[in-house]
């Protein structure tokens, strides 16, 4: 079964290199960043990566942290994940911040800093009701179902 689309992508920065899949079969495609990136302990930054893309209608791109610099470093993203609308046609820029509380995070121009997941999406026709069909959850929420 053949689901791959294909995704345009314009570099904006010459010098970057494409993102791609670290192994076949990935979810994720690695993003790099530009320039140079000082992240003091819970300080966060807009990040360039020097790419826009052309995401198909009927997608979305879905930015997401590297469990690598997760673990290590303990950078993450501040809005993870990062949605990419399939019209945005701008530079794509990730929000990293430093979760370490001691460390300053350093990172070079062309390290690997997030993945691009590209994933179909429904688009939803809204119907305004009274009332809602039951279930047996109801609204029941935070933590209703237990911790075991």
């Amino acid at each position: 079964m053949d689901n791959s689309i294909t995704l345009k992508i314009k570099r904006l920065d010459k010098s970057v290199e494409l993102p791609q899949y670290a192994y076949r079969g990935d979810a994720g495609l690695d993003l790099r960043a530009s320039e140079p990136v000082s992240l003091k302990p819970f300080e966060r930054k807009l990040v360039s990566t020097g790419l826009a893309i052309e995401i198909p209608d009927g997608y979305a791109g879905f930015v997401q942290p590297r469990s690598g610099l997760a673990i290590k470093k303990g950078l993450s993203l501040v809005n993870t994940p990062g949605l990419i609308d399939a019209h945005y046609r701008g530079e794509l820029k990730i929000i990293l911040i430093n979760l370490d509380a001691h460390k300053t995070i350093e990172l070079e121009a062309g390290e690997r800093i997030a993945q691009l997941v590209i994933q179909k999406v429904a688009l939803v026709d809204l119907v305004e009701v009274e009332e809602l069909s039951e279930t047996d959850r109801g609204e029941s929420g935070f933590g209703s179902s237990g911790v075991k």
